[in-house]
């Protein structure tokens, strides 16, 4: 696969900054990189009520297969191609909710792009049979090779689906103004996340520590205790809202979502956005993370509810410890784990057709993959 002459970034995820960070990252790597938010683009015409009707029609039929109308004009992506050029495009996420994947696969085909994805949302549809089937079927295949966050995830694509794939953990843009650990602090531990049922099990207990920051948590108060309910700000938060909010925390907290810590993955964006803020760190196990990480140097992590609470407790009462973690983790983030790093794997791997040799923070895997 050739170097990259432009990158056209295809955001399906634009909720959250990833895209605009890669963008800015392969930019300032030398990339000349386009971004187009493909949640803020204009839809068809009549979308909702075309989309309802074709649900309802294919429900009717008694079939079992996902189905989903692409909300985004043909005409807008062919605009895009013409007027950018790019010579590879990158889709973040997923395509399928904004264009038919088979048609990017033939408009990049017609123009001799090269088609790539950062797979950053795979785990976040296994409790959705249809749609992931649909998926892996009708998505992935038709990208040259996929990026992906996660080596379980990783290795699915490549042993399940003989796919060209390779590890790609997420990174974070690096922040000013660090906090310094110091009981002065105003939150003892804080969660920042959307609602999941494990979520509020491990967080009862430590309801009397934890601050919550994050959506459809409303919907869940019936599941959870009058104390937890009180901890709880029902808002998302992103940005520079984000950053301050980790500042006022001792202890930032990361709790994978049930279908990740099913699939034994743990390794998602709150992780380096955390550390990239000189943040205490404690997060659930993985495996993946001893990979990445110094598992109670750089950052610190929890196996069951008991001894989530136990560390919690006892990080708050040792000040100079979380201090240590926390520097350690920083200085692990910056010399390995930001965007721009990132961005010099995917230019390697697109360059010469396998990882960085020697590179510490993403191993390879036996397969020569990462």
């Amino acid at each position: 696969m050739s170097a990259i002459r432009k990158l056209l970034i295809l955001d399906g995820i634009a909720g959250a900054p990833l895209g605009r960070e890669l963008q800015e990252a392969f930019q300032e790597s030398g990339v000349e990189t386009a971004h187009v938010d493909c949640l803020q683009q204009a839809m068809k015409p009549l979308y909702g009520v075309r989309s309802a009707w074709a649900k309802l029609r294919n429900r009717e039929s008694g079939g079992d297969s996902f189905y989903f109308l692409p909300r985004l004009l043909e005409k807008d992506l062919r605009a895009w191609l013409a007027c950018e050029q790019p010579s590879h495009i990158l889709v973040v996420g997923f395509i399928y909710k904004f264009f038919d994947p088979a048609l990017l696969r033939r408009l990049a085909d017609e123009a001799g792009i090269a088609l790539l994805l950062y797979d950053t949302d795979t785990c976040n549809l296994y409790d959705r049979r249809r749609e992931f089937i649909f998926f892996i079927e009708r998505e992935l295949p038709v990208y040259q090779h996929i990026f992906s966050f996660s080596r379980v995830t990783t290795r699915f694509f490549q042993d399940t689906r003989q796919l060209s794939a390779s590890f790609l953990p997420f990174g974070a843009k690096p922040i000013a103004g660090l906090p310094a650990a110091s009981d002065d602090k105003p939150l003892d531990a804080l969660f920042v996340g959307s609602c999941d049922l494990r979520r509020i099990f491990l967080l009862e207990g430590i309801r009397d520590h934890v601050s919550i920051r994050g959506n459809r948590w409303r919907r869940n108060l019936p599941l959870m205790s009058a104390p937890l309910r009180q901890r709880v700000d029902d808002r998302p938060v992103w940005g520079a809202e984000l950053h301050q909010m980790l500042d006022q925390a001792k202890i930032v907290l990361n709790i994978t979502r049930t279908d990740f810590h099913g699939a034994e993955t743990g390794i998602n964006l709150r992780i380096f956005e955390a550390l990239a803020a000189g943040c205490f760190l404690l997060t659930d196990h993985c495996d993946e993370l001893a990979t990445l990480f110094a598992l109670g140097e750089e950052i610190e992590t929890y196996r069951s509810a008991a001894e989530l609470g136990e560390k919690v407790r006892h990080y708050l009462a040792h000040t100079e410890a979380r201090s240590r973690i926390a520097n350690q983790g920083h200085a692990a983030f910056r010399a390995s784990h930001t965007w721009k790093h990132r961005v010099a794997d995917i230019l390697h791997f697109l360059q010469h057709g396998q990882p960085q040799g020697g590179s510490s923070h993403l191993p390879a895997d036996a397969d020569g993959g990462h």
